[in-house]
C-alpha cells in the first residue's frame, strides 16, 4: 500500500531543513564559544553562546511545527551537516575567519526562511508567522556579526 501524501509535505521538508540548518549552527556556535581565545574573541564569544540559546529555541519551534503538520522530526541519523566555514578555526585567535562563518550561516538561514515563508504564505499563516519572526532573528545576529566584521576590518586585526 502507497504511503497516503501529506498536502504539507512541501512545507515539512523546509522545516525540516531549517530545524537541521538550527542544530548545526547550535553544535557549531557552542563549540566556538569555548574554543576561542584571546581579548579580542571576548565579544565574539558571549555573542555566540548567547545565540546558542536562541538557535536552540528556533530548533524546538520547527520541531514542534513539524509534528504538528504531521510530518517526522529529524533524528541526529536524518541530519546532514555541512557549514564548513564555522567550523573552530585551528588558530584560536583566528576572530576574522569565525565572524565570517557566522555571517555566511547566519545568511543561509535567512535564505532558508525566506523559501519557508513563500512556501507557507498561502496555506499555512502559522508557519508563514513562526517563519517571518525566526528570518527577522537570523537578520539580526547577521547583523551584529557585520559589526563584528566591520570593527575587525578597522583594527586590522587578523
Amino acid at each position: 500500500m502507497a504511503k497516503k501524501s501529506n498536502p504539507n509535505d512541501t512545507i515539512i521538508k523546509l522545516l525540516q531543513q531549517s530545524y537541521n540548518m538550527e542544530l548545526e549552527t547550535v553544535i557549531n556556535y557552542l563549540s566556538i564559544s569555548v574554543h576561542l581565545d584571546g581579548f579580542n574573541a571576548r565579544q565574539i564569544k558571549e555573542s555566540l553562546a548567547e545565540d546558542v540559546g536562541a538557535e536552540l529555541n528556533h530548533a524546538r519551534a520547527l520541531a514542534k511545527r513539524i509534528k504538528v503538520l504531521e510530518g517526522t522530526i529529524p533524528g541526529s541519523l536524518d541530519l546532514v551537516f555541512n557549514q564548513k566555514k564555522l567550523q573552530p578555526p585551528a588558530d584560536a585567535l583566528d576572530i576574522k575567519v569565525v565572524v565570517q562563518g557566522v555571517i555566511e550561516a547566519e545568511e543561509g538561514a535567512i535564505a532558508q526562511y525566506q523559501k519557508l515563508i513563500e512556501a507557507s504564505a498561502e496555506i499555512d499563516p502559522v508557519t508563514n508567522d513562526l517563519a517571518i519572526e525566526h528570518k527577522g532573528d537570523e537578520e539580526e545576529h547577521r547583523r551584529e556579526f557585520v559589526g563584528f566584521l566591520r570593527e575587525i576590518q578597522r583594527l586590522g586585526i587578523k
